[in-house]
């Protein structure tokens, strides 16, 4: 009941009551009605069932805003974690598969030392040397392949990252709360961080084929050096002699 609606009843009450004690004529022996007590009491009445309005009023806005905090604080009920989380383990294991020459200091080190020398002895046979030129090309293939195989697992993980960003902003836009979008947002941002780290192998595995090469250059022209001293010093050269040539 409106505030409005209810001072015009009140008013009509009030007036009905003038009007009935005003058209009772006097008489002895009845009760004496005061209209003023009567409509203290319908004031009173009036002014306490405000009251109840207000605070029913007052706690419809309290479940109104408990709705809202339980709407902020609900989860969204997607998660692309799990993806993601496959999607790195497999650029992972293809990292972790490089042929040969791993992604590992002690292993660079020791190939690097056996294989790839600052120098050539002269006591070095030929067939070693062609043994590791052979070596040092088989290692520059293996990075070549590998640095592919990186791309092509990347390039695969395209088709999942397109159906999660679909997925993550859809549900973005259909959050019912603050917590929701805040998610949405995060596992965007993740996505982002898988992205980059897809990026990252990929750059890494095109250096180790790079680098693999360039050693392998560098190498091949320290034994280059090698060959052509020997060639150019090889024994003592021709020495004249006499020789017999008719019998």
């Amino acid at each position: 009941m409106t505030r409005r609606r209810f001072r015009a009843l009140l008013a009509s009450g009030v007036a009905f009551v003038s009007f009935a004690v005003l058209s009772v004529p006097a008489r002895a022996d009845l009760i004496v009605f005061d209209p003023n007590n009567y409509v203290q009491n319908v004031l009173t009445a009036a002014r306490e069932l405000q009251q109840i309005n207000n605070e029913i009023q007052g706690l419809e806005n309290q479940a109104t805003m408990l709705i809202n905090q339980a709407k902020n604080l609900a989860s969204l009920p997607y998660s692309s974690l799990a993806q993601l989380e496959a999607s790195i383990q497999r650029t992972q294991q293809l990292l972790t598969q490089a042929q040969r020459i791993a992604y590992d200091v002690t292993t660079i080190d020791q190939a690097f030392t056996r294989v790839y020398p600052q120098s050539y002895s002269g006591s070095t046979s030929s067939q070693q040397l062609i043994a590791d030129a052979q070596t040092r090309w088989k290692n520059s293939l293996a990075g070549f392949q590998d640095a592919m195989r990186v791309q092509a697992g990347v390039v695969q993980n395209l088709d999942s990252t397109k159906s999660q960003i679909d997925a993550l902003i859809s549900s973005s836009q259909s959050a019912s709360g603050a917590l929701q979008a805040a998610q949405s947002g995060n596992q965007l941002v993740a996505l982002q961080t898988k992205q980059l780290a897809d990026l990252t192998a990929v750059i890494a595995a095109i250096a180790r084929a790079q680098s693999l090469e360039g050693a392998r250059t560098v190498a091949s022209q320290e034994q280059a050096q090698q060959q052509l001293s020997r060639f150019l010093n090889y024994g003592q050269g021709y020495q004249p002699q006499t020789v017999q040539m008719f019998h």
